[in-house]
């Protein structure tokens, strides 16, 4: 990444050792509103949706919905707590312009932030991927399924892709990678490079959230095939249609908006580390900001895709 405005010297803390605060950058008006309305827009997105999800749980009987439900509710929870956290340092920095080395001196919360970011971005992917799995299954495999605590063994699938994030997020604590000050000044994100362990860090974190896309991707496409056989076909089984496409539709949308939002990122980083180009700090820049907007359109996609409409809508085409 590009150098700072003060060179850093030899007793520099490892997260200033690439861009070292005070920059020349100073934060406007303009930027402070922006980074606040954004936050405020996720948050109260998010917050809406999960009340949403809150009532249609209430009122679901299917199982196979409740366990989708439940993974829709861990993926709401966990946009908000990332807006939350994240929007809170970028909207305080916007407000205040602290200076990240006075106030952090040993790097504690530059990683911080860096493990927030990396957690809250994998775990939307994973989870989507997950979701991809449990409709595969439902559709394609409906007899394989186990019909015993299906509501346990959701919570238990959404608390191991939090535990998996977690763990991918923790790995520069131990050594693997590390996370660094990032232009403008107010964010810490991981190192780019293609050195060392930041190259290894750089690599699990772009192939990990691209294989989630693409195993997003095969499955449902699979599970939308057979969907359209059951429903517009000549196999006319009594099974809640309805339901069925609405969980679809949900899914094929959050897997669009996750893989636009967050593809150019994941294939930015996975090029520039392994054939060794310098990393153009506005670029980064953009496409962060990219995909944070994953966290804010998502929400309206529980929001705006009810069993009213989606019923609406098969009525015409079947």
């Amino acid at each position: 990444m590009n150098a700072s405005a003060l060179p850093p010297s030899n007793d520099t803390p490892l997260c200033y050792s690439i861009n070292s605060p005070p920059f020349k950058y100073v934060p406007t008006i303009a930027s402070a509103y922006f980074s606040s309305i954004f936050s405020a827009l996720g948050l109260t997105s998010n917050l809406i949706a999960f009340i949403v999800l809150l009532k249609s749980f209430r009122q679901t009987h299917s199982s196979s919905r409740s366990s989708f439900l439940i993974f829709l509710g861990g993926l709401v929870v966990t946009d908000f707590m990332g807006l939350l956290v994240t929007g809170t340092i970028v909207v305080s920095f916007h407000v205040t312009h602290f200076n990240w080395r006075s106030l952090d001196p040993r790097c504690h919360f530059c990683n911080f932030m860096g493990m927030s970011m990396v957690f809250y971005g994998l775990c939307p992917l994973l989870l989507g991927a997950a979701m991809a799995v449990e409709r595969f299954i439902g559709i394609n495999r409906p007899f394989a399924r186990t019909t015993s605590m299906p509501k346990r063994r959701t919570v238990s699938m959404l608390l191991l892709v939090w535990m998996t994030a977690g763990c991918i997020a923790s790995l520069p604590l131990s050594g693997i990678g590390s996370y660094h000050m990032q232009m403008p000044g107010s964010w810490c994100f991981l190192n780019i490079s293609s050195g060392g362990t930041d190259l290894a860090f750089s690599l699990l974190f772009s192939l990990v959230g691209l294989t989630c896309i693409a195993v997003s991707f095969v499955l449902n496409t699979i599970s939308v095939v057979t969907l359209i056989k059951v429903c517009c076909g000549q196999d006319k089984r009594q099974r809640r249609r309805d339901q069925e496409v609405e969980m679809m539709v949900q899914l094929i949308l959050i897997m669009a908006i996750g893989s636009i939002c967050w593809c150019p990122l994941l294939i930015y980083i996975l090029v520039n580390s392994s054939a060794a180009e310098p990393v153009n700090d506005e670029t980064v820049l953009f496409y962060i900001r990219m995909a944070t907007c994953n966290q804010i359109f998502d929400p309206w996609i529980y929001i705006m895709c009810q069993v009213s409409r989606i019923r609406s809508l098969l009525h015409k085409l079947c």
